[in-house]
């Protein structure tokens, strides 16, 4: 699909040029009809740029329009003032549609490569396990991990708490600087997850328009504490740093921790939407 787009949109541009040229040079080679050439070719565009911006159907309706009403001209030249036919009588018949046609076909062309592309974009949406932003494993790349944790977990016998973390007052925060600045600075929360933790223990980011992280830690619940107590810690330093004054606001984070249980953990979902309960107690 996506060759026979870019094959027909290639072919019709080309075309067009061609098309172009060939008018030109019968225009500029009958100086007698000059100003009736240019006349019919400026229809000529005319209707292909309505045809570029509707659909073919309505440059077929304006291209019999325009035979009729050139026909009907030609007859009045022919019977009234007695002008031969000749070769310039049908060039602008052949010409006008053959410019509406290449036009349908590069606009059809393009239309496909359009469709191509937007697909594209939607699978690499939905397929994608990194965020583009922050280079982290995204939701989806979780809901493929955390069952091989959780399995190691109960197979092994190690404890598995899954630590969520968000922005306090991320909505003010949005409204205090810009967008390029926002992206910024949650890049630079996202490396700070990353030198917090081990290498053994995972980090997603779960929510990028509104930052929430998760960290599946191979750790029981007080472990998890340590690991929050780091972070609060890294972030105080971060505030005191020249982050605070890039941005112009300090950072507070919101954490919570759960430890994963078969009995109450049937998937990953429903471990994100344990580990966000524990949110509510972080005030």
């Amino acid at each position: 699909m996506r060759f026979r787009g870019s094959l027909v949109s290639d072919g019709a541009y080309l075309l067009l040029i061609l098309s172009c040229f060939i008018c030109i040079v019968f225009t500029a080679g009958d100086p007698n009809r000059y100003l009736q050439n240019v006349i019919f070719l400026n229809v000529a565009f005319l209707i292909a740029i309505v045809t570029y911006f509707t659909n073919v159907t309505a440059g077929l309706i304006l291209n019999i329009l325009f035979i009729f009403g050139y026909g009907t001209y030609t007859l009045y030249q022919t019977i009234v003032q007695g002008d031969g036919i000749g070769v310039h009588t049908y060039f602008w018949l052949v010409m006008t549609p053959a410019f509406t046609l290449v036009t349908w076909l590069l606009t059809y062309g393009t239309k496909q490569l359009q469709q191509e592309n937007e697909r594209l974009r939607q699978s690499n949406t939905t397929l994608a396990t990194m965020d583009e932003r922050t280079s982290l494993k995204n939701t989806l790349s979780f809901q493929y991990d955390a069952p091989v944790f959780m399995a190691l977990s109960v197979r092994y016998g190690i404890p598995l708490t899954l630590l969520v973390i968000g922005v306090k007052y991320w909505d003010e925060i949005k409204r205090m600087i810009g967008e390029q600045q926002l992206l910024d600075a949650v890049a630079q929360l996202s490396k700070l997850g990353q030198t917090s933790i081990r290498t053994n223990d995972s980090l997603y980011i779960l929510n990028r328009d509104n930052p929430t992280w998760g960290i599946l830690l191979f750790t029981d619940r007080d472990g998890a504490n340590l690991v929050m107590e780091r972070l609060k810690e890294r972030v105080a330093d971060l505030n005191r740093s020249e982050f605070a004054e890039k941005y112009r606001v300090g950072i507070v984070l919101r954490m919570g921790a759960f430890q994963y249980d078969p009995e109450t953990v049937s998937n990953p979902l429903e471990f994100v939407a344990q580990a966000k309960r524990q949110l509510e107690y972080d005030v």
